[in-house]
């Protein structure tokens, strides 16, 4: 296990030099990686400093603030990085959203906004994040700091933040189309994107079925569906369709494996038309494809969830579910880099510091999924505890990392 962390770490080193114009530079990215991956519970400044033996954190404040280099160079890497290994054709792109918690008012991009990451209206940064989830393994590939236009629109705080002037105001709906489209120009291999109801309707719905994507995004109860053609008659809001469905309509499926087990729901599906993609001029999806409403329905309080559907024509509602399910691995994700790698123990307050601090995460990340992968693949039954030593670090809930080999 050793001899393979040491190959990767190495290997992933020499593949950041070229980023960086200086090879101190490149050097004191090298150890800022290496004190996210370390066993310190606050990856700050200093924390990251002592670890690395230097006497303050100015050297690692270099890389974040100082420096000249191209955080978005370093987020192409961190993809192609992580879909050389983790590569499927049937992967599913997710899309969603996490809190920063900030004190103040300077941090880019703070305001006082809902954030999931503590269940409130707070002071905070919202990021938006890709994650590719496959059979193989799930880790990041993109990343976007939310600008509120309290933001976009007063150059004062603009230039104290060093926000770049070719950035505009942007929902999150279109920053999710944009990682969509830099996916697919990319190349990068996937079948599906499953995103929450914040996403779920208009730009990310038509950029998809352009691109011949299948999707699973969430919309709220009050959402219209109508169906047409051949289809059962169907129209109104989807909480309006899910409380006239008969008990009947409901089949019991996993979503997939959680920390306790199957995450079982009842889910009905709703198969609402069936069109010639490309005459409805949807180049990217070629033959039948339909758009449907999925409903899940929790076995404790009943309470249900809505899904927007675009899948091929005969998609079976398994295959819904587990697209749907992915969005588990996100969650996943986001709970283990912030409580291993760091993500957010960012001490900048620029644009640039965010997303650079962010992609050497997102780095650090991907390494760690990429040495469970090629753990899991080489051991034998001998070898069964190296693999379960990886497994704990991208499946389930986060854990220390006190066990973390020295870098």
């Amino acid at each position: 296990m050793l001899g393979l962390w040491s190959a990767e770490l190495g290997g992933l080193k020499a593949r950041l030099r070229p980023l960086f114009a200086h090879p101190s530079v490149a050097a004191s990215a090298a150890a800022f990686l290496d004190g996210l991956l370390g066993p310190e519970r606050r990856k700050t400044g200093w924390m990251r400093a002592e670890a690395a033996g230097d006497p303050g954190p100015w050297r690692q404040q270099a890389v974040l603030g100082r420096s000249h280099w191209e955080a978005d160079a370093l987020r192409d890497l961190v993809r192609d990085y992580v879909v050389e290994t983790l590569a499927a054709p049937d992967a599913v792109l997710v899309i969603d959203e996490t809190g920063f918690l900030k004190q103040g008012n300077a941090s880019c991009g703070v305001k006082r906004q809902y954030t999931g990451s503590a269940g409130k209206i707070t002071n905070c940064q919202i990021g938006v994040l890709a994650a590719y989830v496959s059979g193989i393994g799930h880790a990041f590939i993109d990343r976007r700091l939310y600008l509120p236009k309290e933001w976009t629109d007063k150059p004062a705080r603009r230039a104290a933040a060093h926000i770049p002037a070719e950035v505009s105001f942007a929902t999150k709906p279109r920053i999710a189309a944009g990682m969509i489209g830099r996916a697919i120009e990319a190349g990068v291999p996937f079948a599906w994107v499953a995103a929450d109801s914040v996403y779920g309707v208009g730009e990310v719905e038509m950029a998809l079925r352009r691109a011949g994507k299948g999707y699973v995004l969430g919309v709220t109860g009050g959402h219209s569906f109508g169906s047409w053609g051949e289809a059962p008659a169907v129209a109104g809001t989807a909480a309006e369709i899910a409380a006239a469905l008969p008990a009947s309509r409901y089949v019991r499926l996993s979503a997939g494996d959680g920390a306790k087990g199957p995450r079982l729901y009842d889910w009905a599906y709703l198969a609402l038309a069936d069109l010639d993609a490309e005459a409805e001029g949807y180049p990217g999806s070629h033959g039948i494809w339909t758009r449907g409403l999925l409903i899940r329905r929790s076995l404790t309080d009943q309470d249900l969830t809505f899904f927007a559907t675009w899948c091929p024509q005969g998609t079976p509602i398994e295959t819904l579910v587990k697209v749907e399910g992915t969005r588990w691995a996100i969650e996943d994700a986001f709970e283990t880099a912030k409580n291993e790698l760091g993500l957010d123990h960012n001490e900048t307050r620029s644009w640039h510091g965010w997303h650079r601090h962010v992609a050497l995460v997102l780095l650090a990340f991907a390494l760690l999924a990429v040495l469970r992968h090629k753990a899991e693949a080489d051991a034998t039954p001998q070898k069964s505890a190296t693999a379960e030593w990886c497994r704990r670090w991208c499946d389930g809930p986060s854990r220390r990392s006190g066990a973390l080999p020295a870098a």
